[in-house]
């Protein structure tokens, strides 16, 4: 017997309606697309910290390097 919490109140999955049943898969199905998203995100913070060090350090360290670099 699966049950569900909703409002503080307990629900036999078995019971619910049919439109019950279908209203809650599509809540669930949203509850894990958004953990999916938030999963995706944290990887993409985390190759966007690591591609800005590397931009960081590919520049030239000063201004002097920059006209040297321009002037090359």
């Amino acid at each position: 017997m699966a049950s569900i919490k909703i409002d503080n109140m307990d629900y036999d999955i078995d019971t619910l309606s049919a439109e019950a049943k279908a209203q809650l898969q599509s809540l669930q199905y949203c509850d894990s697309e958004l953990a999916r998203l938030q999963a995706q995100a944290a990887v993409l913070q985390t190759a966007r910290m690591a591609y800005s060090t590397a931009l960081k350090a590919a520049l030239p360290a000063t201004k002097e390097a920059i006209g040297k670099c321009l002037l090359a």
